[in-house]
């Protein structure tokens, strides 16, 4: 499960490690390009948007707590200072996170991955 997660990750099939899982951002691909692992059976949906706004919450939250405190700038500056920050991580993470949760339900074999023999 570690190696796959750590693949998924780097947003790669969790099987072989050397295909790409995404086919642009965010699009799943059907299958890998080096060991042909199917990725249809894949249920990403909602979850990794999910977990990925309660990673960036709770960094920022803290952050925007702290600015607040120590210079006590007006609402308005302090959301426009903060949200492009928080919309960069949050793109940054997606995709990331969108890989890792692939690779979970891969390695846990759920909704369906286990059915193909696996040769790695």
């Amino acid at each position: 499960t570690k190696t796959a997660l750590k693949r998924g990750w780097r947003r790669t099939c969790p099987r072989c490690g050397a295909g790409p899982v995404f086919d642009g951002y965010l699009k799943v691909r059907d299958d890998c390009s080096v060991c042909q692992q199917d990725f249809t059976p894949q249920r990403a949906d909602d979850g990794p948007a999910w977990l990925t706004m309660l990673i960036a919450g709770h960094l920022m939250a803290p952050l925007i707590v702290l600015i607040y405190e120590l210079w006590r700038p007006s609402p308005w500056v302090l959301f426009f200072s903060l949200s492009i920050p928080f919309v960069l991580l949050s793109l940054w993470l997606l995709p990331r996170i969108k890989g890792g949760w692939i690779a979970f339900q891969w390695a846990k074999r759920m909704h369906g991955f286990g059915a193909e023999p696996d040769g790695y």
